[in-house]
């Protein structure tokens, strides 16, 4: 069973709240840095103040949300505990658009943060949920780039972590070769862990067979681990034609394949659970019409950059959230681990 994601803290009590540590300081955002080899960390944050109302939001290492903004009252205190992921380079595994810091990274932010306490020890054997995809799974160290792996988190409670392997620009071929990717998350698979892989987006020209053989060697190499691989196929691109999604949006790629029809042939013939974010994207966006569904995207207004691709944070937010919809429709392991 999972750990307990949350607790109300009696003031007073017991066991009152252990206060900052060292590690911490600022006010207006709490920033925290522990020196921790990678591997997976139980995190406890005691977010509230004795005196004063508060508005706190977590996340940690490259942008990644744990906990949206919460607001809490003067004299309430509650402890949250998550299990967190440490790795280095912290964003996306090639080092694109930085490698941040060795180490756990923590940071408080929202309107007023407060935090009466945290505590940082490693995890025991958690689940992990390992992702394998491109720019729009990815953590994105440089805002307003998002991947739907940064909000994933927020999902998920504690004795379970996200392990985000997803990397920008990668096919399902080149993160099957690159030694920072592939290579690098196979042998930290252990048994019952689960392996999300989404590819699509940069599989432009790759043939039929090429994708489905790609597609086959991971899982196939995640069953070797003891691990259980999950099919994602790709979200849409917002293309439209009229009111409808064109099925370049839809990854019908330039060599005529249907890259999410590829995708769930592969997942009946080799028993593997397939989540279609395809379709779940492709029911959000349209329901949304080809105007306001451009929130889901970069826009040039809000962000400096219009893309109908990438994700703004909210839009990362909804994919997540799908993601996590098809989870729960497929019972996976994770489900006894949502918030």
């Amino acid at each position: 069973m999972p750990n307990v994601d949350h607790l109300d803290v009696e003031l007073g009590g017991a066991q009152p709240p252990p206060g900052w540590p060292s590690q911490c300081t600022r006010t207006s955002p709490i920033v925290c840095h522990f020196d921790v080899a990678p591997g997976n960390y139980e995190v406890t944050a005691w977010i509230g103040d004795r005196d004063t109302a508060g508005n706190t939001s977590m996340s940690v290492e490259a942008r990644r949300r744990i906990l949206p903004a919460v607001n809490t009252a003067a004299g309430t205190i509650t402890a949250h505990t998550f299990t967190i992921n440490v790795r280095q380079p912290e964003g996306q595994p090639t080092g694109q658009g930085g490698t941040g810091k060795s180490g756990l990274d923590i940071t408080f932010a929202g309107s007023a943060p407060k935090l009466s306490g945290l505590t940082v020890r490693a995890a025991n054997n958690p689940l992990v949920v390992y992702l394998a995809g491109d720019s729009t799974t990815c953590d994105q160290m440089l805002a307003p780039w998002t991947g739907w792996g940064q909000l994933m988190p927020t999902h998920v409670s504690a004795g379970a972590v996200v392990a985000n392997y997803g990397d920008s620009g990668e096919s399902s071929g080149s993160f099957l070769r690159n030694s920072a990717l592939f290579p690098t998350l196979k042998p930290l698979i252990k048994t019952n862990d689960l392996v999300l892989i989404q590819f699509g987006h940069n599989d432009k020209s790759t043939s039929a067979s090429a994708f489905r053989g790609n597609l086959t060697s991971m899982i196939n190499q995640v069953r070797e681990r003891g691990g259980n691989p999950v099919l994602v196929t790709p979200p849409v691109r917002r293309h439209f034609d009229g009111n409808r999604l064109t099925p370049t949006a839809q990854h019908v790629n330039g060599a005529g394949v249907n890259l999410p029809a590829e995708m769930h042939r592969l997942g009946d013939q080799l028993n593997v659970p397939v989540i279609d974010l395809t379709a779940k994207s492709k029911a959000l966006v349209e329901s949304m019409g080809p105007n306001d569904s451009a929130r889901l995207y970069l826009r040039q207004a809000e962000d400096g950059y219009k893309d109908n691709t990438h994700f703004s944070e909210y839009g990362a937010g909804r994919m997540a959230d799908l993601v996590v919809e098809g989870v729960r429709e497929h019972n996976l392991s994770l489900v006894s681990y949502l918030r």
